[in-house]
């Protein structure tokens, strides 16, 4: 078990936490969320000992381990990877050092044999004999092969090194477990891989991640963070979302009797219990849910941006017609006809493949052969994975945003565009040039609901928004009457919008009239990427 009591930290006048009480007892994944800012991150530091707070303490069970999910990438590159992953149990690699030396003495004593069988009695219980196989099938199950096991960490490439930090943090079992954006940088493999070693995790987890589909299979509480309070929720993160967002509703009904609200919110939770039972912690929350009382749950103060695509004209019958498209190296021959409403994903283990294919289709780069056509009633919309080069200037958000209203609309309009977006006031007079990543990516969603485009295309859209941006962004998708063209690496987002999966490969591409799910299950879908990646 680990706590926090009266936690307060401030910088300046910006209070981030105030007398903060919160609990994580064993068993359990407590995903901790907030709006950007809110101090998750800082959160975690302050619960590893990281970051001291202005006031107040956090205790840990007597005896307890804690590991960390490291965030510096470069602190362990003059060991061999094998030996990073054994280093996250420090205690057993302390032992390991200590036995190894006295077995390297020449001058071996009387009192370096009774030590020693003193660190053999520690080492055997702690597992060590294990220690190594243990590391090398985790290093295995997070993608990285046998053959880099004895290299040097210097010489992995960086989306290797955080897989190995994360084999790290996870070795050796330890009672609690933080984890920072773990999912960073993960195959959509390495992602269920983690999910199931997290389901299987008899200890403590405090996570924070943006990938809902990742909380809602893992965690069995939530920690909200609002007005610098941390406040702890049965249930996964889909449930804190929907219960919240009904309290919300109840409570903006001023005129509701209080019986109609309990009896509602009681329903949910039963409904909800209900569904618990298709996942995979399905016990346990269930139970949990079913002792949950309705005067838990309360409305979030969180602020969604209010992301509506409209289209200024329908769409014909010919819409995209893509003939023997191919990328070296990435694609070939890529013959697809996009329908009218259609809703395509297209994935791939090459993340760059994706990306070719929008820059090709958006007239960015050229394509080794093949040809496409749009039809004449389309007008698209792009979300480029990368917007450096739409943020150059030093225009203020107005500004930049009017450059690409085809009537130059007047302030009031353009100011519209960027409140649905959540800048308002004064933050409508920032400068372009020295916006946030999220504040990039909500300034290129304002531009593209300003074009009212029949024809979206969006390249990674959900990359460098918090959860409530990335929550209304995915119920805007479903909503979208038109035609979409999309990549992404969040799970939830893709098996809930789209209708239709296109992977690319090398070789060739597979095509299928279903959900992210249903693809991911599919036996024939299995076979094909057998033949196409052998």
């Amino acid at each position: 078990m680990i706590a926090a009591h009266n936690v307060s930290l401030q910088y300046g006048k910006r209070v981030l936490f105030d007398e903060v009480n919160i609990k994580f007892t064993e068993g359990n994944c407590y995903g901790v969320i907030g709006a950007n800012g809110a101090g998750k991150s800082t959160f975690l530091k302050i619960l590893s000992g990281e970051i001291s707070p202005n006031s107040g303490n956090v205790s840990i069970e007597p005896g307890k381990r804690m590991a960390v999910l490291s965030q510096e990438h470069f602190k362990f590159d003059a060991d061999t990877v094998l030996n990073a992953v054994l280093k996250g149990h420090t205690k057993l690699w302390d032992v390991m050092q200590e036995k190894d030396a006295i077995y390297a003495k020449e001058d071996f004593s009387d009192a370096d044999g009774i030590k020693a069988s003193e660190l053999e009695a520690e080492f055997a219980e702690m597992d060590g004999w294990n220690a190594e196989s243990d590391a090398a099938n985790m290093l295995s199950g997070l993608g990285i092969a046998e053959n880099l096991h004895d290299k040097v960490m210097s010489d992995i490439p960086g989306s290797l090194k955080v897989r190995i930090l994360l084999a790290q943090a996870i070795f050796g079992n330890p009672d609690i477990l933080i984890l920072d954006e773990p999912t960073n940088d993960l195959d959509i493999n390495t992602i269920a891989w983690l999910e199931q070693f997290l389901v299987d995790f008899k200890n403590t987890v405090i996570v924070v991640s943006h990938d809902r589909h990742f909380l809602d299979t893992v965690c069995t509480h939530i920690a909200d963070i609002d007005f610098s309070k941390i406040q702890a929720f049965t249930g996964n993160y889909t449930f804190w979302y929907q219960s919240s967002q009904l309290a919300l509703r109840q409570k903006q009904s001023a005129n509701k009797k209080a019986e109609d609200k309990k009896k509602e919110l009681q329903d949910f939770i039963t409904r909800f219990s209900a569904n618990a039972s298709k996942s995979k912690q399905a016990t346990g929350r269930k139970k949990m849910l079913d002792k949950l009382n309705f005067e838990e749950i309360k409305p979030s103060t969180r602020r969604y941006p209010a992301i509506i695509f409209d289209q200024s004209r329908e769409a014909g019958d010919q819409i995209l017609h893509i003939n023997n498209l191919t990328k070296e190296g990435f694609f070939k021959d890529l013959s697809l006809n996009v329908r009218r409403g259609e809703k395509i994903a297209f994935v791939s283990k090459n993340s760059m493949a994706m990306t070719a294919l929008f820059q090709i289709l958006n007239g960015e780069i050229k394509a080794d052969a093949g040809d496409f056509n749009y039809g004449q009633t389309i007008t698209t919309a792009y979300l480029p994975n990368e917007n450096e080069s739409y943020f150059n200037g030093d225009d203020n958000l107005i500004d930049w945003l009017r450059q690409f209203s085809e009537d130059e609309k007047d302030e009031i309009f353009i100011r519209g565009f960027l409140g649905k977006m959540l800048f308002s006031g004064e933050e409508v007079f920032k400068k372009s040039d020295v916006l946030s990543g999220g504040e990039k990516v909500r300034c290129m969603v304002s531009r593209m609901m300003l074009a009212e485009a029949n024809f979206l295309m969006l390249d990674e859209p959900t990359n460098h928004l918090d959860l409530e941006s990335i929550t209304a962004f995915n119920n805007a998708l479903k909503d979208f009457k038109g035609t979409l063209l999309l990549t992404s690496h969040d799970h939830e987002f893709v098996n809930t919008v789209a209708n239709r999966i296109v992977e690319l490969t090398p070789k060739g591409c597979i095509d299928k009239q279903v959900t992210y799910d249903e693809f991911l299950t599919d036996a024939k879908v299995k076979e094909q990427k057998d033949k196409l990646y052998a």
